[in-house]
């Protein structure tokens, strides 16, 4: 079984700013998506799904939960039009 491979993210999409963003923040930061979603409290799926770019960020808990985490502002979670 060969491992799955992510599709490049569409950044021409303000969702996949968005996934790009998100990648080198935790990237930065040092964490695994494993490791963001325990300390953040966030499901390891959506932190995934949100990084390839599958699913749309919605600016609830989850975001403010992924900025503490990160120790940035939500507002540097998203990019900028």
């Amino acid at each position: 079984m060969t491992p799955r491979q992510r599709k490049p993210v569409d950044t021409s999409t303000y969702e996949g700013r968005f996934a790009v963003r998100l990648k080198n923040l935790r990237e930065k930061a040092g964490y695994s998506v494993e490791q963001l979603a325990e300390i953040s409290g966030v499901p390891r799926t959506t932190i995934y799904n949100w990084e390839s770019g599958t699913y749309k960020a919605v600016i609830d808990g989850s975001l403010l939960n992924l900025a503490k985490a990160l120790e940035i502002k939500v507002r540097t979670l998203l990019p900028q039009e």
